[in-house]
């Protein structure tokens, strides 16, 4: 018989794992709410029968953010919160996030922890609306709260509504969009699902009426000659995976001067790739890596963007007015709300109208693939139209979030207190 001494090991994998932090965080919110449903009847009972109401222990306004790079889009809802005078908490999954730094009265701005941690805070979350950027909700670790009112979804770039991980937005209770096509895709998604309509508000895009408004202050870039901005999005089907050191060469060769600009997750989920190709191309005369938090002075100084599914193409495309280069052919709809749409997601139905298409046999003369587009003047009827389309209340989409936000915890408490009489 075989003898497990006391150094044996265990290997849990990471579904496992995952399934048993939610079976673990499921006890820890049940006892919680016990708890706390017994401590609101001792309130009501030390206070002589009177109303010891548990909406009065929740925050009225949370903004979750996962990650630093959101702070373009919450920032000018943050301010408009400080503005009126409205309490709000953000929190943030990101130690080094910009908001921790800022100096509000009335936003309250908190780091509540990466992976684990900040699910465990936020499935004991206690507020009457919730706002996040996040999708996911009630699909992995992070669980709809039974102290949580309102959860609200807002897209933090202006493609499709379909373009996230599967389900990814299913359990939301509302969603603040850009455009009626992202509208439409919601509709038909909870159609084919047999879901409940959730709420959804036409708002704009808060980050782009920012960047927008910045770029109206800035002066031209002080530079000669072209230059390129290649701005992938991430993972197996992006641009830096599937062509990697053959594009970035045919790119070195135009002459021009060539910015890389990763998509931040690569950091994360491609980190081997990336280390690969920025040790192979350094930063030099011909070519820099870039990743600031901010890309307002990167997209501003390239005169053309190459990208791929990224929803960074209507940041450039939208706010600068200027023509980009698309690869095709290389989305895999699969692990995507997408697959289960008939029709082609938005995006790709306009991008014929903002640049023009690449493929690997134009590498050889990438240079005048280059020229070609930036002297096309037929593409800015096209940015025209897909600005139209995809962001509507240009200019004022923050006033209109906040005030969502606001009326919709009014309607809330006041059916509370009527419910409660």
């Amino acid at each position: 018989m075989a003898f497990v001494g006391p150094q044996a090991s265990c290997y849990i994998d990471p579904g496992t794992g995952s399934m048993l932090f939610t079976l673990l965080i499921g006890l820890l919110s049940t006892g919680y709410f016990f708890l706390k449903k017994y401590v609101i009847k001792l309130k009501y009972l030390l206070s002589g029968g009177g109303r010891a109401s548990g909406s009065s222990e929740k925050y009225p306004f949370v903004v979750f953010s996962d990650s630093k790079r959101y702070w373009n889009l919450f920032q000018p809802i943050c301010e408009e919160f400080e503005r009126r005078g409205i309490e709000l908490q953000y929190w943030t999954a990101s130690d080094d996030d910009p908001a921790l730094g800022e100096s509000y009265q009335h936003v309250h701005c908190e780091f509540v922890g990466e992976g684990n941690r900040g699910f465990a805070r936020l499935n004991m979350m206690s507020a009457v609306v919730c706002l996040s950027t996040t999708p996911g909700l009630d699909v992995y670790q992070w669980k709809r709260s039974r102290d949580v009112d309102w959860y609200v979804h807002m897209l933090h770039a202006v493609g499709s509504a379909a373009g996230y991980r599967m389900f990814g937005i299913d359990y939301f209770d509302a969603l603040l969009l850009s455009g009626q096509f992202q509208v439409d895709e919601v509709r038909e998604l909870e159609r084919l699902r047999n879901l409940p309509a959730k709420e959804i508000e036409i708002v704009g895009c808060p980050y782009l009426d920012v960047m927008d408004a910045r770029l109206a202050t800035l002066e031209p870039p002080q530079k000669e000659g072209v230059t390129v901005l290649l701005a992938p999005s991430w993972g197996s089907s992006a641009i830096l995976s599937v062509y990697g050191h053959r594009i970035i060469d045919a790119l070195i060769e135009t002459g021009y001067e060539v910015i890389v600009r990763p998509h931040p997750q690569s950091k994360v989920s491609e980190a081997k790739l990336l280390d690969e190709l920025m040790a192979a191309y350094p930063d030099g005369d011909r070519i820099s890596w870039n990743f600031d938090n901010d890309n307002l002075d990167v997209l501003n100084r390239a005169d053309v963007m190459i990208t791929d599914f990224s929803g960074v193409i209507f940041d450039y495309a939208l706010v600068f007015d200027k023509p980009v280069i698309y690869t095709e052919g290389q989305f895999d709809s699969a692990p995507y709300d997408a697959a289960w749409l008939e029709k082609p997601l938005w995006k790709f139905d306009i991008y014929p109208t903002l640049g023009i298409p690449l493929d690997e046999s134009q590498f050889s003369h990438m240079r005048e693939v280059i020229d070609a587009v930036l002297a096309d003047t037929t593409l800015k009827a096209g940015r025209d139209a897909a600005r139209a389309q995809a962001w509507e209340h240009r200019g004022e989409s923050v006033a209109r979030t906040v005030d969502y936000l606001v009326n919709k915890y009014e309607e809330l408490t006041r059916a509370q207190d009527a419910a409660e009489l």
